[in-house]
């Protein structure tokens, strides 16, 4: 999963690039407000951690410009101010939740989590049915009677598919929810991830469509060999 981290302290910058690297994030860097509304305009993020003190463009600022521009990715401001009226000025803007610095780096993780169980319109850290689901804690694939841990880039690759079900993704797209800026990528990076799953769940767990590129579809059951 890929999030936007729009901080100017260098310090704390770095400190939250090496965790969220660490839990296995690709994370881009931004340390002022005008980069961030254009990295937010570039890319799909799944999370966007904001600062609010930020040169150039205040993160409320920025904030505002996103929602009434109909950006929906979500927000978690991580902020010093720690006054009311700030806070529920952000909240009302849009923002999806609000840390106060200095925090401890699990409660941040379980934040991100809570944010995304929440775009997802799930109570728990799980998202599929019955038939094929991802829990987003453990990081587990569960097909079917089939159920594995996934690699830190199958994972990106599964939540990204399975976050809209039935949606089909192009390589363009999955490369940019997976991978960080200057980033290698591999020609059949994607088509690398999509055979590992595969070959652990089964073909039918992601499904191919000639021309326009990969879906999950929920409520379809099924452990095809997969070659």
């Amino acid at each position: 999963m890929r999030i936007l981290l729009i901080e100017d302290d260098v310090q704390i910058g770095t400190s939250l690039m090496r965790a969220l690297k660490d839990a296995d994030y690709a994370v881009d860097w931004v340390r002022d407000g005008n980069a961030g509304r254009k990295a937010m305009d570039a890319a799909d993020y799944t999370v966007v951690l904001l600062d609010l003190g930020l040169p150039g463009m205040t993160g409320i600022e920025l904030l505002r410009q996103a929602r009434t521009l109909g950006n929906a990715t979500p927000v978690l401001i991580l902020t010093a101010r720690d006054d009311l009226d700030t806070r529920v000025q952000g909240l009302d803007l849009g923002a999806d939740d609000y840390l106060l610095k200095p925090f401890d780096m699990p409660e941040l993780l379980a934040r991100i989590r809570a944010v995304l169980r929440s775009k997802a319109g799930y109570a728990v850290s799980r998202l599929g049915d019955e038939s094929i689901n991802l829990n987003l804690d453990q990081r587990t694939l569960t097909c079917g009677e089939t159920s594995g841990v996934l690699s830190a880039r199958e994972f990106a690759l599964m939540h990204a598919l399975m976050e809209r079900p039935g949606t089909i993704f192009s390589r363009d797209q999955l490369e940019d929810r997976l991978y960080g800026w200057g980033k290698e990528v591999e020609s059949n990076a994607v088509d690398v991830l999509i055979h590992s799953v595969r070959k652990k769940f089964g073909a039918s767990v992601i499904r191919n469509v000639r021309g326009l590129g990969w879906t999950v579809m929920l409520g379809q059951p099924g452990r095809d060999d997969a070659k």
